[in-house]
């Protein structure tokens, strides 16, 4: 199956969502003809290179929390994690959240997607759910469509307790806030808590997305000392602390020969 073409969509608005999550709506004419029911799938957001004469770009690769239908038309949100000082507008981790600061209502950015979506297997006995805050629009997604009588966890690493947000979730799913004011650094945050968990009987459904050295030790955990297999675990990295998408991308790729 072809890639879907790229297309140009139009910033409707954004929103801090809290003081690390900048969300930007993104909708107008280039929506015609996307595909339905795209929350949690991912999209790539496509910026030319200046300067460059070969017409190259840059790629990153983000989750659609929310896919909705509007009296203006079709609409998509997109969440952007901040990193460093935004007040000076220049320095949010990379180019897309540079971006997203600095983009206004009529702005245009060409995006290309959407990508399939990965999400839980609702059928399963009990659920445990993990990731940072680039893994928080997917999570939330997993979370809205799990059973009403699902049980088990989400954990989720955050900077700040002012990050926390209110999450649509079965009642007898827990969640364990993971407070990391420096991501990337302490790549056990998000493990430990994960371990210390207790296991439920019956057939689980993981999923885990989050920094390229947590994710490994992750699955070692769930593969190694609790036996999970394909069908049982979803699990990615989602960016490698110091390397950008495109460093990441290649890791990510070899990591994933050894690790089949």
């Amino acid at each position: 199956m072809s890639k879907p073409a790229p297309r140009d969509l139009t910033v409707i608005g954004k929103k801090y969502v809290t003081p690390n999550m900048l969300r930007v709506t993104l909708g107008g004419d280039g929506m015609e003809g996307f595909p339905d029911d795209q929350a949690s799938a991912y999209v790539k957001l496509i910026f030319p290179i200046e300067g460059d004469d070969k017409d190259r770009v840059l790629r990153r690769t983000y989750t659609i929390r929310h896919d909705r239908m509007t009296d203006q038309g079709r609409e998509v949100d997109i969440d952007f994690v901040m990193h460093g000082d935004r007040d000076d507008g220049t320095d949010h981790g990379g180019p897309a959240s540079n971006w997203a600061v600095n983009c206004a209502p009529g702005d245009m950015i060409t995006i290309g997607g959407p990508g399939p979506k990965k999400l839980v297997d609702p059928t399963a006995d009990w659920f445990l759910i993990a990731g940072d805050m680039t893994a928080l629009p997917a999570v939330s997604v997993n979370l809205e469509v799990l059973p009403a009588d699902a049980r088990g966890y989400a954990v989720i690493e955050i900077q700040s307790e002012a990050d926390m947000q209110e999450l649509v979730k079965p009642d007898n799913i827990t969640i364990e806030w993971v407070i990391n004011p420096h991501p990337g650094t302490n790549s056990t945050a998000l493990v430990d808590v994960v371990k210390k968990l207790p296991w439920h009987d019956g057939q689980i459904s993981a999923w885990a997305a989050c920094e390229f050295t947590a994710m490994k030790e992750l699955r070692s955990y769930f593969r190694d000392d609790r036996g999970l297999g394909k069908d049982d675990l979803y699990i990615s990295s989602y960016w490698k602390q110091g390397l950008n998408e495109d460093n990441h991308k290649t890791i990510k790729a070899e990591d994933a020969k050894t690790a089949a």
